[in-house]
């Protein structure tokens, strides 16, 4: 007696084959929208994945940086998050794997591993690179202020300038009136 899936049709038969290599190999694929995420301090950053598997697996995001190793988060896919406390208020799980971290700084900068682990105990990693970036806004502001103060200066210099050509024509002016002689009567009347 012949087992049941040789008498399927070819196309059937290597549906089947392709099946069940998936099923027993159980294979986990995992998408990341973008490998390097550019954030500024006090923003936040949306690592985006799309996971494919078997079950229900188990996620965990942890973070590599120069300063050691961090668990971010675990959590069956679909369930209730276990967050670390160290990220407590600023982590967001999302049913699909995801992860948001709000409240950026500049020492959440570095490696992120996302790692997808099926009941079976196969599992698959990725990883996403976050950059935290500092705006300068005491920059700006120098910058601003230093505009505001050369432009009160250059205002100021033309009122001096103003008022000083003012008193110029008038001591000019008094000079001219001082330096005339009277005229008197007698100057005035013809010979």
């Amino acid at each position: 007696m012949r087992p049941a899936w040789i008498s399927l049709s070819q196309n059937t038969q290597i549906l089947y084959l392709i099946f069940c290599l998936c099923h027993y190999t159980q294979a986990i694929t995992i998408q990341v929208a973008r490998n390097t995420i550019t954030a500024p301090v006090q923003g936040s950053a949306l690592f985006s994945v799309d996971i494919t598997c078997t079950g229900t697996p188990e996620i965990r995001w942890m973070f590599y940086s120069v300063s050691g190793q961090q668990s971010i988060a675990t959590w069956m896919l679909g369930g209730a998050a276990n967050v670390t406390q160290m990220y407590e208020r600023r982590v967001e799980t999302h049913p699909n794997g995801s992860l948001t971290i709000s409240d950026l700084c500049l020492q959440d900068s570095g490696y992120y591993t996302i790692t997808v682990t099926e009941t079976s105990g196969n599992s698959k990693d990725t990883h996403v690179v976050l950059s935290v970036t500092e705006v300068l806004y005491e920059d700006i502001q120098y910058i601003a202020v230093s505009v505001i103060v050369l432009g009160a200066l250059a205002v100021f210099l033309m009122l001096c300038t103003w008022l000083l050509n003012k008193l110029y024509n008038f001591i000019k002016a008094w000079r001219q009136r001082r330096c005339l002689p009277e005229h008197t009567e007698t100057e005035l009347q013809p010979l």
